[in-house]
């Protein structure tokens, strides 16, 4: 004899109604039960050996077990997760975020599912059993974002806000004001290793894209070099313009650079 108890995910919940076929190795069913009220249910085995357990029901995922079975009865507990799968819409403020990658990953880091947002932000994971899980939200041209979660037996809904990208731009320029080339611009965080690093054209222009943080520190070298402090508030600092020289001293532009909001 095979008993036991069939319920939900986390809660423990009992699954009346829930159906229980024992097959043997072949594919033959052997025994089938529906579970009570309590969520039990016993099925008969003919004699000791390895046999299959399936628990079954409505807008569940299916449990399958392999048991060894013995001389005397066996206790196993099935659990049958929801598949009420997880919706929602990305944002950035009240505008909707078209092409971001949202990707949930389970509790051991592995991807269970990953879909790109429709031309209304929307995002649908029909298929997502019960259970925890990270949603990770990524689009050009915003900070990615990430938020633990509880997906249960029915429809989760989860609306996700993405923040601006930060963009650092700027032209490096002589101490005339023309635009030069080929000089090297370095990005670095507050604990000085580079980010990025850029080239200027003939326009003498740079630009780093989607920053997440906020303090930086510029470098410009070529010439003599200067550097230069940068917060990098709301979409980030434009026209951050850095002057260099053949001389030995050399300046940044005015006013000198604030958050800009």
């Amino acid at each position: 004899m095979v008993s036991g108890q069939v319920s939900t995910y986390g809660g423990g919940a009992p699954v009346p109604g829930a159906v229980v076929t024992l097959i043997d190795p072949t594919g033959r069913q052997l025994g089938r039960s529906t579970a009570d009220s309590l969520g039990r249910y016993a099925v008969h085995v003919p004699t000791a050996g390895s046999y299959v357990l399936v628990g079954s029901a409505t807008g569940r995922q299916p449990q399958v077990a392999t048991l060894s079975v013995g001389d005397f009865s066996l206790e196993y507990n099935l659990v049958l997760t929801g598949n009420g799968g997880l919706a929602g819409s990305v944002r950035s403020g009240d505008q909707p975020v078209a092409g971001a990658l949202v990707v949930a990953t389970d509790p051991y880091g592995e991807v269970a599912d990953s879909t790109i947002t429709g031309a209304d932000g929307g995002y649908r994971f029909g298929n997502l059993v019960a259970g925890e899980y990270v949603l990770t939200v990524s689009a050009e041209g915003h900070r990615p974002t990430a938020l633990a979660l509880t997906v249960g037996d029915t429809a989760t809904a989860q609306d996700v806000f993405l923040a601006p990208a930060a963009v650092v731009r700027g032209t490096v320029r002589g101490r005339n004001g023309t635009p030069l080339a080929d000089a090297r611009v370095a990005l670095l965080d507050p604990a000085g290793s580079v980010v990025a690093t850029r080239t200027t054209g003939e326009d003498g222009e740079y630009s780093f894209p989607d920053l997440a943080g906020t303090e930086y520190t510029l470098v410009a070298s070529g010439y003599p070099p200067v550097a230069a402090p940068v917060r990098v508030d709301g979409t980030g600092q434009d026209g951050f313009d850095l002057f260099l020289s053949h001389e030995e001293t050399a300046r940044q532009s005015e006013p000198e650079p604030g958050p800009l909001d």
